[in-house]
């Protein structure tokens, strides 16, 4: 199986895709690279932003891990953050919120107050691809992992919430489901999960002014990435594609619009993961973070194959992101073997 390896391969490819056109206008990327968005990667090695070194911390450290815990997780994400906010290769524009809360987090204060409780913003679910992709993990710890490691930094529900759905979008098109079925599947679980807090892996997260209780806490953070879900699946019914992709389900900037931004540019045309990269590189808002979740939807689905082969030597971090990847393609193997 080469789905993991394609998911984070493909993260890295839209990362990369998107880095020259965050912070450009719609038209400003058309008159440069046509209504397709960028399609090469440049340079060699073809860098990324803080968007892949992010999600590649998170791989790392629950390769480190001993077992999937919180206990175990914790001060292992915490690390790996600090590393990267130290990291001389952490000057890509790294957003703000991840910065403020890892200077918080450095002083080994409990990461429910370090980290910055009213931001929901897209670096909570930009690197939370390794959770999803990770072959041995059961429900709860899928959805508990990728809420705490968004949750060390962005602590808004919405956050949680859509880094909770970015990592099972991952792991179901990782396991076969059919892209058609996807945005179906995605809402079907705002819905069941929408009173659910995990307390074992975000403790006291929740007592925070104007909530009463954690039921009340992560209902609003389930309630907006469904709001969320529902333009994405309003925008493919109208099914005008052209044009600027944010100005149908958001620009990106902050986690439930980086989900559905990407799951918008990804289900427009699954079978064309290029395709898909570029549109979502050619967009106003966060490019390189929606044109990377885009990736990670693709590569999930269709495998290390469906990329230009050349890109794998292109592209920045290959030893880091094959590392991880040839580690859990194995462990896929042998769990489809045993079943």
């Amino acid at each position: 199986m080469q789905n993991v390896a394609g998911s984070l391969y493909g993260l890295a490819y839209g990362d990369a895709l998107g880095k020259p056109t965050e912070f450009q206008d719609y038209a400003t990327i058309v008159a440069r690279y046509g209504p397709g968005g960028p399609r090469e990667l440049i340079g060699r090695p073809a860098l990324v932003t803080d968007d892949t070194q992010m999600a590649l911390a998170v791989g790392e450290a629950m390769l480190a891990a001993p077992e999937i815990t919180p206990a175990a997780l914790e001060p292992l994400l915490r690390q790996a953050f600090l590393d990267w906010a130290v990291s001389p290769d952490n000057n890509r524009a790294p957003g703000h919120t991840c910065l403020q809360a890892c200077a918080a987090l450095s002083d080994g204060r409990p990461w429910q107050q370090a980290t910055v409780a009213g931001s929901k913003g897209c670096g909570a679910n930009m690197r939370v691809t390794p959770v999803g992709l990770h072959p041995g993990l059961d429900e709860d710890q899928r959805a508990g992992l990728a809420q705490l490691q968004a949750g060390l930094t962005h602590g808004h529900p919405t956050g949680l919430a859509a880094s909770e759905l970015t990592a099972y979008a991952c792991w179901w098109l990782a396991s076969g489901l059919a892209p058609g079925d996807l945005l179906a599947a995605l809402r079907e679980r705002a819905d069941s999960q929408r009173k659910t807090y995990r307390e074992e892996w975000l403790g006291a997260l929740w007592q925070q002014p104007g909530v009463s209780t954690p039921e009340q806490f992560i209902a609003r953070g389930w309630d907006e990435t469904a709001t969320a879900l529902d333009r994405v699946r309003d925008a493919l019914a109208a099914g005008n594609y052209a044009g600027d992709p944010c100005l149908a389900t958001g620009a990106g900037w902050i986690a439930e619009e980086a989900l559905a931004t990407a799951l918008y540019c990804y289900l427009i045309s699954p079978d064309e993961p290029v395709a898909v990269l570029g549109r979502g590189a050619a967009s106003s808002g966060d490019s390189d973070s929606i044109a990377c979740l885009a990736g990670a939807f693709a590569g999930a689905s269709l495998g290390l194959d469906a990329w230009p082969a050349a890109w794998r030597f292109q592209i920045e971090y290959t030893d880091r992101l094959t590392h991880i990847a040839e580690a859990w393609d194995h462990g896929a193997e042998l769990s489809a073997n045993r079943g």
